[in-house]
């Protein structure tokens, strides 16, 4: 039997500095959402030179050759099972 655990209510609320820049976020806990109004601009001379291209990898992760050599090794069969698993 498997048990639904629900989803833990939300405890942080929403929070534009624009619209409320005397807000303390070292009294509650706030969730960052900009307004339309007060969002940052998305046009700066930086933002021209950024590209925003993905490169697909064969791997998920950076450095993910030593995660997997370090999977093998603890997940490995004991050598009576490998030799068994030859034999068929």
């Amino acid at each position: 039997m498997s048990e639904h655990l629900p989803d833990s209510p939300v405890v942080a609320r929403t929070w534009c500095p624009g619209c409320e820049p005397l807000a303390d976020p070292t009294l509650q806990i706030l969730d960052l959402r900009y307004c339309e109004q007060h969002a940052p601009g998305r046009e700066g001379s930086d933002d021209e030179i950024v590209t925003s291209e993905g490169h697909l990898s064969g791997s998920a992760e950076a450095g993910g050759d030593a995660n997997r050599l370090w999977c093998e090794l603890l997940h490995r069969g004991t050598p009576r099972a490998v030799a068994r698993d030859r034999r068929g």
